[in-house]
């Protein structure tokens, strides 16, 4: 073992990649470093080659000299048709794998010979600019904005999930999923908490604000005359988005899945501001339009009133419940050639406001304690007093006579001691008399004042 610790730790090791020179000293390659039995029980060296490629000494220098893929991105010309904006490019990694190899033989060199060279792989794009030609990706097929009010979590969460649609290929045939695109709305999937519905009430919930990505889709996969195959309304209606034609996703229960049916390949392009977002189709039209038609509220319900309490509770608005019918219109050659029908049942959002958590009693302005008291104002500064003017001199005169001193008062008479009716001594206290007003007694164990008539008032602490 000391065999090679010795060597192991005498030094830096220093790597080339791409030609550019990196070293890595003996405190980072401890930390990755152990001794541990192979087969037959001898001790040999074991590299923590993931660990030491993630330790920011390394990836750091790794990751200026190599670079990720990126994909070829198709946009829309002046006319209206698909052109290459950027073109894809292959990027470098260093795999730990490679790390491994570079590394461990130079642990047991010195000097001069602890350098080496660290190999890179090629790593494709997900979509390259050849694919993207022979696709035949050649103008928009449907396009569909939503707004909606700035909020930092809709900013997140939105934001996050137009990150991971955003490139999508859906080739003919193939079926596209919301949650197999974006993934569990977790922290670690890069969301936060935000406002959801549950139960028909508004809560915070992890990726609360993706429901308008999953509307956005849903009216760009409605014009753009795809098949759906799974998709859900808002249990209560939403007022920024269109009566019928909107969706909600949830991880585990709802999903929101569409075929493409339309014959040629489809480009998913998505992008999102403060305050809206936008997913637009690129590939080629099966029809020539797409028209949406709605039908009159019908079965309408009158909102109820809710409480609720607890830090998940919010504050809701009433709207009635109502039906609705949305139909989607196929034209081709001028013509319609096929209608279908969606119908929303939509229940009412009951109006809903939150009281404190029970057990509290918690009021705006109060907080815990033994005792729950308004919060005071801070007091306001006290401006400064003026300073005083010089005291006047007395004017020269006779001395004042001074005060004849005072004459001691008598010693007090000694007092004779009570005597108890049992014969005890009482040590020369008054027995027989109650405490004057204003004094001081304890009282059962507590400090009191004696009222006006003699009798104990307890003191209210905190009063």
């Amino acid at each position: 073992m000391r065999q090679f610790a010795t060597p192991a730790m005498s030094g830096p090791v220093t790597l080339t990649v791409a030609g550019t020179r990196m070293s890595i000293s003996p405190t980072v390659l401890g930390e990755h470093l152990k001794m541990q039995p192979d087969a037959k029980g001898r001790l040999v060296p074991a590299l923590d080659s993931k660990g030491l490629l993630a330790d920011p000494a390394v990836a750091r220098p790794i990751a200026e000299v190599t670079q990720s893929p990126s994909d070829a991105v198709p946009r829309l010309g002046a006319d209206g048709r698909v052109l290459l904006g950027a073109e894809s490019r292959t990027g470098r990694e260093v795999t730990a794998t490679a790390l491994s190899k570079a590394v461990l033989p130079l642990l047991t060199r010195s000097g001069p010979a602890r350098t080496g060279e660290l190999a890179t792989a090629a790593v494709q794009p997900d979509f390259t600019s050849a694919e993207a030609r022979r696709l035949g990706i050649k103008e928009k097929v449907s396009s569909f904005t939503v707004e909606f009010p700035a909020a930092p979590y809709r900013i997140t969460n939105i934001g996050r999930a137009v990150e991971l649609i955003n490139g999508s290929v859906v080739q003919p045939g193939e079926e596209w999923s919301f949650n197999r695109t974006v993934g569990e709305r977790t922290p670690e999937n890069g969301f936060v908490d935000g406002i959801m519905i549950n139960d028909g009430q508004y809560v915070k919930s992890p990726g609360g604000g993706v429901s308008a990505v999953a509307t956005t889709m849903f009216n760009a996969l409605f014009f753009a005359g795809v098949k759906p195959v799974e998709y859900g309304a808002h249990s209560f209606y939403i007022e920024r988005y269109p009566e019928g034609r909107e969706a909600t996703v949830a991880w585990g229960t709802l999903d929101l899945r569409w075929i493409n049916d339309s014959g040629h390949p489809l480009y998913i392009q998505a992008e999102s501001t403060d305050t809206s977002l936008t997913i637009t189709l690129l590939g080629t039209k099966k029809y020539d339009e797409i028209r949406a038609t709605k039908g009159p509220r019908t079965n309408i319900t009158q909102p109820a009133k809710r409480t609720g309490s607890g830090p998940t509770c919010e504050v809701q608005t009433p709207l009635e419940g109502f039906d609705v019918s949305v139909g989607r219109v196929f034209v081709q050659g001028g013509k319609e050639v096929k209608r279908e029908e969606f119908k929303t049942h939509y229940t009412p959002r009951d109006e809903v406001t939150c009281t404190p958590e029970p057990g509290t009693g918690a009021e705006p302005g109060q907080r815990r304690g033994r005792r729950l008291r308004k919060l005071r104002k801070p007091r306001e500064p006290r401006s400064p007093r003026s300073p005083r003017s010089p005291r006047r001199p007395r004017p020269p005169g006779p001395p004042r006579p001074r005060p004849p001193p005072r004459t001691p008062p008598p010693p007090p008479e000694p007092r004779a001691s009570a005597r108890r009716p049992d014969g005890r001594n009482d040590g020369g206290r008054r027995t027989d008399r109650a405490p004057e007003p204003g004094r001081r007694v304890i009282f059962r164990g507590r400090t009191v004042h004696a009222g006006s008539h003699g009798r104990p008032e307890v003191l209210q602490l905190g009063s």
